[in-house]
């Protein structure tokens, strides 16, 4: 309670009994390892459901040595909001795991760095 409450005699000061307040208190202590548990089943429902509405959208794509495929272009690559999201196509050279693609031009020549499936799409020539 603050002091205005205590000077100026309020319900919440004429009805406090110390005993009460006590035992709520001692009850609440007993009662916060239930309301924990229940707030971590809680969080980890939410988890689930926001983990099952990213996978339910996911589209995973896994490409093959040879195939040819557009990767997307950097945002230094787009002159203005017209400009082409793909870059030309280009070859699989080795799939890495986990998503990951060595890439060479149609001409042959290697790229120097690994790509992620996410930033590659089907293309054709």
């Amino acid at each position: 309670m603050i002091p205005v409450e205590i000077k100026e005699s309020s319900p919440r000061f004429q009805n406090f009994v110390a005993e009460e307040s006590n035992e709520d208190r001692k009850v609440n202590i007993d009662l916060l390892d239930e309301v924990r548990e229940e707030a971590c089943i809680k969080a980890e429902a939410l988890k689930r459901r926001v983990e099952y509405k990213y996978n339910s959208k996911l589209r995973p794509r896994q490409f093959q040595v040879v195939d040819l495929v557009m990767r997307k272009a950097h945002p230094y690559q787009l002159e203005n909001k017209l400009s082409p999201k793909w870059t030309d196509p280009f070859r699989v050279t080795e799939a890495l795991g986990n998503g990951a693609y060595k890439l060479e031009t149609l001409e042959g020549g290697t790229i120097p760095r690994t790509w992620n499936g996410a930033n590659l799409k089907f293309g054709f020539s």
